[in-house]
């Protein structure tokens, strides 16, 4: 389970501490999906940073499966965000020096869950999501829907608890941005994920059964 209690988070600015999210609760369980929708500068991608552990909290809690990650020491915070954390930009973040099959691989490179097992999920995966002709090509060589597929791949190739997703189909095509939500979903529930996704696209988001929307610093269900 994923449990937020009352998450706060404020940054420092000239004109004192600026609040991004204030009082922010809810809990999702695995299998849940939820999409959070906000206007731009709403506090969306902070709160997907704090549910990642990529950073702390002002105050309030995250715990995921009953471990708050932020008492945690340096190294065994960056193991947390490894194993049980997949994560999807808007922009892909491929290695473009790395082909595709080495992109999917890289998390597996700083963990146990190497070797043949890990290249056997990353095959698989990169079947799943139609990339089987692609393995070895370079991201250059991709267009901007398979680069997206790619990283799709690499965010699960660890077998994640909890999948997040910040604007993944905001560069794409509208064919290719069907085909990337149609693929995160199929493998969320396939993998049965805790999903949090932030998107200004209200087509995707009414793919969700459940959304959220996030304005004047709130958190609200849809």
């Amino acid at each position: 389970m994923l449990e937020v209690s009352h998450l706060s988070k404020e940054y420092p600015s000239p004109g004192g501490a600026l609040p991004i999210l204030t009082d922010v609760s809810f809990k999702l369980s695995r299998g849940d999906a939820v999409a959070v929708m906000g206007p731009s500068g709403s506090g969306k991608s902070t709160l997907l940073y704090v549910l990642g552990a990529l950073e702390p909290p002002t105050s309030g809690e995250v715990t995921l499966d009953g471990q708050n990650p932020f008492g945690l020491r340096a190294g065994e915070l960056a193991a947390f965000r490894n194993s049980r954390v997949g994560f999807v930009f808007q922009d892909h973040c491929l290695l473009p020096q790395c082909s595709v099959i080495e992109n999917v691989l890289t998390p597996t490179f700083v963990s146990k869950g190497g070797g043949e097992d890990a290249e056997r999920r990353a095959r698989t995966l990169l079947e799943r999501v139609g990339l089987t002709g692609r393995l070895h090509h370079r991201p250059a060589e991709l267009s901007g829907g398979e680069k997206q597929r790619v990283a799709l791949a690499r965010a699960l190739v660890m077998k994640p608890l909890m999948l997040l997703c910040d604007e993944p189909t905001g560069n794409l095509d509208r064919d290719s941005a069907e085909t990337v939500a149609s693929l995160l979903l199929e493998l969320h529930r396939e993998q049965q994920t805790i999903l949090v996704v932030v998107t200004h696209s209200p087509e995707l988001a009414a793919r969700f059964p459940t959304q959220f929307n996030l304005m004047g610093q709130r958190l609200q269900q849809a």
